[in-house]
């Protein structure tokens, strides 16, 4: 075991912190979640100012999610190596880019209509000659996009919780989280560049 591990591991656990940081992130999970499904309603879009327009914003989503899942693996073997204080420094960038990916994520998608997969004329409606034009591709697409929406939205508070734990140093517990968590954000955030990739056709 390296120094700079057992240095790390010898710190005392912060339970008061940490308790009231799972109080603060069940808030913004319950939040975010409350967005998310908000912004899918076309009631509900902002409209922009004159010469505004977010629609820059989708391969910024992609770089990202591709910043997060860098700076996961580069937290995975820093941890592995006992190179503690790069492994927290990666997953500080890991959750800082997110943080960034959910608000320009969110902006986007409350001032633009969804583009949907296939749709190649650009008039929010798949007809019958566009999905045969897509084929088999369509179900793969919907698979990732799917699993990545619902695993992104499962995840999101167990993420914070491993973070918490790491953070009050609570160790056993944030490895205990992190050994299931970890894959789970890495799949969301390689996924999301995928689908930006399949979509980017039809934007």
């Amino acid at each position: 075991m390296s120094d700079e591990r057992k240095d790390w591991l010898s710190r005392p656990p912060q339970e008061r912190l940490s308790k009231k940081l799972k109080i603060v992130a069940w808030i913004l999970t319950g939040a975010v979640l409350v967005l998310v499904g908000l912004m899918r309603r076309p009631e509900l879009r902002i409209p922009l100012p004159e010469g505004w327009s977010f629609d820059f914003l989708p391969p910024v989503h992609a770089a990202l999610n591709t910043g997060v899942s860098i700076a996961l693996v580069v937290a995975l073997m820093a941890v592995k190596q006992g190179k503690i204080a790069l492994h927290r420094n990666a997953i500080y960038a890991a959750m800082a880019l997110s943080i960034a990916f959910l608000l320009c994520y969110v902006a986007y998608h409350f001032t633009n209509a969804e583009v949907l997969f296939g749709d190649l004329n650009r008039d929010g409606v798949l007809d019958d000659a566009e999905r045969a034009a897509v084929g088999g591709v369509r179900p793969v697409y919907l698979f990732l996009l799917i699993s990545h929406i619902v695993l992104a939205g499962v995840s999101l508070p167990c993420i914070l919780m491993t973070f918490i734990a790491g953070f009050t140093n609570r160790f056993a517990a944030h490895r205990r989280l992190a050994k299931w968590v970890f894959p789970l954000w890495l799949y969301v955030a390689v996924t999301g560049p995928i689908c930006y990739l399949m979509l980017k056709p039809y934007y």
